[in-house]
C-alpha cells in the first residue's frame, strides 16, 4: 500500500504540530510494512491514500496550500483512490494546549454525512483509554442551570456554509427570547482573530443577554442550562459535560453532536437527554495520538476501514 502526506499543504510551516503529524503518520505506515512518503512539493501524486492537514471549500482563497489540498483530494477521488483528512480534535476543551497530540481523522469527506470516521466497528476500550489520558468522563446529564449559552463558529467559515455569524446570531437570539426569558450568553470563537469586529455589528437592547470574557470554555458551562451551536465542536463538550446541546444547522446531521442533540429550539426548556455512551465511543474511533501514529497502530486500523481498488 502506498500513502504520501503533503507538507506543502500546510499554510505556515512553523506550525510544529501540523508537520509533526504528517511526518508520524507516515511512520507509522512504514512500521506496518507499507510505503509512506512525505513529499514537499506542490504537485499531486497518484497513491493509494493521500494524507492532508486541513481541507478546503468552494469558496476557500486560491492560495498556494489550498489549492494544493483541492488538488490532492479531487484527484484521488477522480481515480477512485482515497484522501486522509486530519482535522481538529474534539476533545480539545479537556486539553487545550492539545499537549497530549490527539487529532480527528476522517478518510473522503470532513462531515458525518462525507465521510469515513473509521468508525463501522467500534472498539468500546478506546473511549476509556481516551477518556483515562485527558481525565474526562461522561457527567451525569442534567436539567439545571441558568443561562443559555450560544456558541458562534468563525464567520462565514465552509461549517457554516458561508453562513454570516452576525445575522445567525441576531436570529437565534431572537427565537430563543420568544420561547425562553433567561439569561442569554454569547462566546465569541476563540480562534477567530476578526471576532471582535465583526461581533460589534450584533445589536441587542435586551439587557440580559450578554458576551463572555471568559478564556475557558468550562467557565461558561458552569451554571448553563443549555448550549446552542449552529453545528461545531462545542456540542460535543457540552454533551460530555451532560449539558442539553442543540444544533440549529438546517442540516444537522453533519454536526458531530448530532446524535445527542436536540434540533429544534421550541424544546429549549424541556430539552431531551438521549443516552451518550454508544456516541462517545463512536466517536472514540477517529481520534489518535502522535504515538498511536508512530507506531503504526492508528494505521492498521484506518486501513482495515478503507476501500482499495
Amino acid at each position: 500500500m502506498n500513502v504520501v502526506s503533503y507538507l506543502k499543504g500546510i499554510p505556515n510551516q512553523k506550525n510544529m504540530e501540523k508537520i509533526q503529524v504528517l511526518k508520524h503518520f507516515i511512520e507509522g505506515v512504514n512500521a506496518t510494512g507499507d510505503h509512506g512518503e512525505v513529499t514537499e512539493q506542490h504537485t499531486w501524486k497518484l497513491s493509494d491514500v493521500a494524507v492532508i492537514q486541513g481541507f478546503v471549500h468552494e469558496t476557500s482563497p486560491r492560495s498556494p496550500h489550498l489549492m494544493l489540498r483541492k488538488k490532492v483530494f479531487d484527484n484521488q477521488t477522480l481515480h477512485g483512490k482515497n484522501t486522509i483528512i486530519i482535522d481538529s480534535n474534539l476533545f480539545l476543551y479537556a486539553n487545550p494546549g492539545n499537549t497530549k497530540h490527539y487529532l480527528r481523522y476522517s478518510a473522503n469527506g470532513v462531515f458525518p454525512t462525507t465521510g469515513n470516521y473509521f468508525d463501522k466497528h467500534v472498539d468500546i476500550t478506546r473511549w476509556n483509554k481516551i477518556s483515562k489520558n485527558l481525565n474526562i468522563k461522561l457527567k451525569d446529564t442534567r436539567l439545571k442551570g441558568d443561562h443559555i449559552l450560544i456558541c458562534c463558529q468563525r464567520n462565514g467559515g465552509w461549517s457554516m456554509g458561508g453562513l454570516d455569524v452576525v445575522d445567525w446570531l441576531s436570529k437565534t437570539v431572537k427565537r430563543i427570547r420568544k420561547l425562553s426569558d433567561r439569561p442569554i450568553v454569547i462566546r465569541k470563537h476563540p480562534g477567530d482573530r476578526r471576532a471582535s469586529q465583526y461581533l460589534n455589528k450584533f445589536q441587542t437592547k435586551d439587557k440580559n443577554v450578554k458576551f463572555s470574557n471568559h478564556q475557558h470554555i468550562l467557565q461558561d458551562f458552569a451554571n448553563c442550562w443549555a448550549v446552542i451551536t449552529y453545528n461545531s465542536s462545542p456540542g460535543v463538550a457540552a454533551a460530555i459535560e451532560g449539558i442539553p446541546v442543540f444544533v440549529t444547522d438546517s442540516n444537522p446531521q453533519i454536526s458531530q453532536a448530532f446524535d445527542v442533540a436536540n434540533t429544534s429550539l421550541l424544546d429549549i426548556e424541556n430539552p431531551i437527554l438521549p443516552d451518550r455512551q454508544r456516541w462517545i465511543e463512536r466517536i472514540s474511533m477517529s481520534h489518535w495520538n502522535f504515538t498511536e501514529l508512530q507506531s503504526g497502530e492508528a494505521w492498521a486500523h484506518m486501513r482495515s476501514c478503507l476501500n482499495f481498488e
